[in-house]
């Protein structure tokens, strides 16, 4: 009997959360697991948080991560690690983008947008932290920083042997899958070196 794992994607809306989690997802059914997704999106048009919950396994009966039930935390933005951390297993890893998104009270000016964050967080949990945008942009553009994450978690989860390549192909705009291809070889390649 396959374990179930429970995988916990945040971000803020338009860093491509969601369509890492379809990839995951598609990818994992591929391979035969029964998977069940939920996304949230709150404002996420008008940059506000953004989460979906991949979990998988032989059998699934929920979509639903309770508090303290993620083996692992991908956060596409630094703040919503810390907003989200509380879901994390004792023993699970965090997969954090090292890129800052002011919310609006930081752009207002009614708060400061918080130090730290990485020091905290890699005092709390097993943390892995990776600067996707700036490996993206490298790539080719920045836009591409959701696949290296993706690539980061498949190679935590020890999923490698699943055709993500085909996964890639059938999912992004033809224009796009060379980039999106190297984006997710690079990101497993980072996760390695921690």
């Amino acid at each position: 009997m396959r374990e179930v794992k429970s995988v916990l994607l945040v971000g803020v809306g338009g860093q491509g959360t969601i369509l890492a989690a379809k990839l995951l997802t598609l990818g994992l059914m591929a391979a035969g697991y029964d998977v069940k997704m939920s996304e949230i999106h709150g404002m996420s048009q008008r940059g506000g948080s953004v989460s979906s919950q991949v979990r998988y396994g032989e059998r699934v009966l929920s979509p639903v991560i309770e508090h303290g039930g993620a083996d692992i935390l991908v956060s596409f933005e630094k703040m919503e690690a810390l907003r989200w951390l509380e879901y994390l297993k004792v023993s699970g890893e965090v997969i954090v983008n090292d890129y800052e998104i002011p919310s609006m009270p930081v752009l207002s000016g009614a708060t400061e947008y918080p130090e730290r964050i990485l020091e905290e967080l890699c005092t709390k949990a097993n943390t892995i932290v990776i600067n996707a945008a700036e490996e993206a942009e490298k790539l080719g553009s920045a836009k591409a920083m959701n696949v290296v994450l993706l690539g980061a978690a498949v190679r935590l989860l020890g999923l490698e042997d699943i055709d993500w390549a085909a996964i890639i192909k059938d999912n992004v705009k033809p224009q796009f899958v060379d980039l999106n291809l190297k984006a997710f070889e690079t990101g497993k390649v980072l996760a390695e070196k921690r």
